[in-house]
């Protein structure tokens, strides 16, 4: 077993210097807690079947609409754990969020209007299990 050296008065003091400024600490309280401003809106849709997803993104787009928002964030999830490959019937992509949610918004004619663009989130924000929306300027 080694004996612990005694901590000199040297090092004492640049530890109590240390912290009354610690120069290198980041504090993350006064740093923003993500990068979305009041006019983008952000919904998780994990767990929805197609069809609530389908009605809960339509009301979305109209509240947003109403609220001046410019963007929305969908977390979609990228659908590995869809169980769609035991079924013949459904299709591999359209049967995941991340592909029916833009393809109704497309078709629906209420919303599609009011659409500028829909886009893979950054990574940041999601990546391939996250899509952008962003809203034209009435």
């Amino acid at each position: 077993m080694t004996k612990k050296k005694k901590i000199t008065q040297k090092d004492l003091n640049t530890w109590k210097n240390y912290l009354k400024n610690p120069y290198d600490i980041v504090d993350k309280d006064l740093q923003p807690k993500n990068n979305y401003s009041p006019n983008k809106y952000r919904y998780d849709l994990h767990g929805y079947t197609l069809l609530e997803a389908n009605e809960k993104v339509k009301a979305i787009i109209l509240s947003c609409i109403e609220k001046n928002y410019n963007e929305i964030l969908l977390i979609t999830g990228k659908g590995i754990h869809s169980n769609i490959e035991q079924d013949v019937y459904a299709s591999k992509d359209f049967s995941k969020l991340k592909y029916s949610v833009p393809a109704f918004i497309k078709s629906d004619i209420e919303i599609s209007k009011y659409i500028s663009s829909i886009e893979d989130a950054d990574r940041k924000d999601g990546g391939e299990g996250a899509i952008v929306i962003k809203l034209k300027k009435l």
